[in-house]
């Protein structure tokens, strides 16, 4: 019973700190874009001179270069795929220094214009910040992927204001399998990180409150073949990250980064809004205000400038990337839906959220969470069937066409190759080829 407090008093302690490390992360990076002169990070690139919107990027590459030079002198391992091990196999360990040298990375990088995602850092940090607890409560080993997935599900939740999503996250992608042990904590924590981040930020969905409506169901079909299409590109994507990682290595840090955030910077000049993570484009979509030229030349360039700056070394996610290429899918698909149906088609906006979703479910292998996800992320679960039916379409046929989820591929190119069966997790380590079930 004192163990099992113990064990309470962590996840409590980890949720709240990793509410906190995202408060703040988001919060920085609010005024730090404020104080270089924009709304939000479109806003601040647009405002620029060229010159200066390639210099920023580059910048900001260079500083997280040298951040990560330095922070390979410590204990090794980053990214989601580390944080899978350890939680999975339990053989290593996440060091929260370097969990914050990472989002120190991250943050300069985001902030100075270059197309990432923050869900990163403050995962890692939330595990980190579970392997702290730990320690700090003296849990024995077999606690620790415990308070870790609670770290996970705490700062995904976070992040996205997206308990239920953060939940799955954890147990759809980390472990690959749905037990009480990792689905209890992790659930208590992402309430609890999520409540924090309401009373500090608001409860409002990132998106915005959205009704769309779902009302023929001979209507999934057209949201079916949505995620068959969605699925290609969501592999090409992938595709386009591995290769870019593979080219980018053969030059040292810190100038890698600092030269990736230069190409990025390139693309900022002739559209601004690859800038980011792409929250303001898919509101803008969403809302109806982008015309489909500029989504067209969006579905390109922000693919490219992705894969400069996160194949370089910035540090930082490509989940929000995908949802930005995932809505500009769905809002091509709708268009031409609309040019031969007319108006017995619902309206862009339901293909736009389905479509993001399924371009994530295509990436991550992780239908469920996916389609919940979108729900969260616009307070409308009114369009819940044609989610689950894309997402689990374009899912499967990713898988089918790309063995690896852009979190697996990590662990691949560091040859460790794990695959889920009906069965359990199966771990394949290429160098031992040896083979166990988990």
């Amino acid at each position: 019973m004192v163990r099992f407090g113990k064990l309470a008093v962590a996840v409590i302690l980890v949720a709240l700190v990793a509410a906190a490390f995202a408060i703040l992360f988001r919060g920085s990076l609010s005024v730090a874009v404020r104080m270089l002169g924009g709304s939000n990070i479109v806003a601040m690139i647009t405002s620029l001179p060229l010159w200066a919107r390639v210099a920023l990027p580059a910048a900001g590459g260079l500083g997280a270069g040298l951040i990560g030079l330095w922070s390979t002198r410590l204990r090794r391992g980053s990214g989601v795929g580390f944080v899978m091990e350890a939680i999975v196999l339990g053989r290593v360990r996440i060091p929260l220094a370097r969990s914050m040298l990472q989002a120190v990375a991250s943050w300069l990088a985001i902030a100075t214009g270059n197309s990432l995602g923050r869900e990163g850092p403050l995962i890692q940090f939330g595990a980190a910040a579970g392997e702290g607890a730990r320690r700090w409560m003296k849990l024995p080993d077999a606690h620790a992927p415990l308070v870790l997935a609670a770290g996970v599900a705490a700062g995904f939740a976070a992040a996205y204001n997206a308990p239920i999503a953060g939940t799955l996250f954890v147990l759809e992608v980390v472990t690959g399998v749905v037990v009480l042990e990792a689905a209890i904590p992790a659930m208590i924590a992402a309430v609890i990180a999520t409540v924090v981040v309401h009373q500090v930020i608001g409860a409002a969905p990132i998106y915005t409150t959205r009704t769309f409506a779902f009302v023929d169901p001979v209507e999934l079909v057209a949201y079916a073949v949505l995620g068959a299409i969605a699925a290609p590109i969501g592999v090409g994507f992938l595709r386009l990250l591995s290769r870019a990682d593979g080219w980018w290595k053969k030059l040292p840090l810190p100038s890698r980064p600092a030269i990736g955030g230069a190409l990025c910077g390139a693309f900022l000049c002739v559209l601004p809004s690859v800038a980011g993570n792409g929250f303001e484009e898919v509101t803008g979509i969403l809302d109806g205000r982008l015309a489909v030229t500029a989504v067209v030349i969006l579905l390109i360039a922000k693919p490219l400038a992705t894969a400069a700056s996160v194949g370089s070394g910035n540090p930082g996610g490509v989940f929000t990337p995908t949802l930005l290429i995932g809505a500009c899918v769905g809002l091509l698909y709708a268009t031409g839906l609309h040019q031969v149906f007319g108006d017995a088609i619902a309206a862009p906006g339901s293909y736009v959220l389905v479509g993001l979703a399924a371009a994530l479910a295509a990436t991550t292998h992780a239908p469920l969470m996916s389609a919940v996800l979108a729900c969260e992320l616009s307070g409308d679960f009114q369009l819940v069937l044609p989610l689950l039916v894309a997402c689990a379409i374009a899912s499967g046929v990713a898988r089918h066409l790309y063995i690896d989820s852009v979190y697996t591929a990590e662990l691949t190119r560091r040859g460790l190759r794990w695959r889920l069966t009906l069965d359990g997790r199966r771990v394949v380590e290429s160098q031992q080829n040896s083979t166990d079930v988990v």
